[in-house]
């Protein structure tokens, strides 16, 4: 019986050898689905949710705008909250990772900016500036002064009359 037991035994571990890998190489594909441009968790899914937002905005839409840019904004903050934590636990374990959640956490924060920028106008579009405004200095306190983002953010605080004093950019030294 023994020996019937081990052949039985090998003849399964065999078997398994032979199928398991295209089971687990299917299987991590369809996993992926976070991956995925347009219904994932990632940046290029909250690239849609702008577009998204930005087509209802041209329409007139505004509600519906409002909702994917909202989609678009909390989104990118779980991400880039999600890219910060896994970048601090390899930090000093393997350093890819935490160079590819760096980069990936830069790209969430500059959706982040874009959603917010557009929620913003949005919201100048529907005469509430004052619910414009935390948005805004959101968007400097993220993308500082010095960015594009930063830089149209405190603009718009100026045009609103939030602010008075002018930003003409970051001095040289030795002007």
């Amino acid at each position: 019986m023994g020996c019937r037991s081990l052949l039985t035994a090998a003849a399964l571990v065999a078997t398994l050898g032979v199928t398991a890998p295209p089971l687990l190489a299917q299987q991590a594909t369809s996993d992926r689905v976070l991956a995925q441009s347009d219904t994932g968790f990632n940046p290029s899914a909250v690239r849609g949710m702008i577009s998204r937002g930005d087509a209802a905005a041209a329409r007139g839409d505004l509600a519906s705008a409002r909702i994917e840019y909202d989609k678009a904004r909390k989104v990118s903050k779980q991400l880039l909250s999600f890219y910060r934590d896994l970048s601090g636990a390899f930090r000093g374990l393997d350093a890819r990772i935490p160079r590819e959640m760096d980069e990936k956490g830069r790209e969430a924060l500059g959706l982040l900016a874009e959603s917010d920028l557009r929620l913003a106008a949005i919201f100048r579009r529907q005469n509430q500036p004052e619910v414009a405004v935390p948005v805004l200095v959101e968007v400097v306190k993220l993308m500082t002064p010095s960015k594009p983002q930063g830089q149209k953010a405190y603009q718009s605080l100026v045009e609103l009359g939030f602010v008075e004093t002018e930003f003409k950019g970051a001095s040289r030294p030795g002007s």
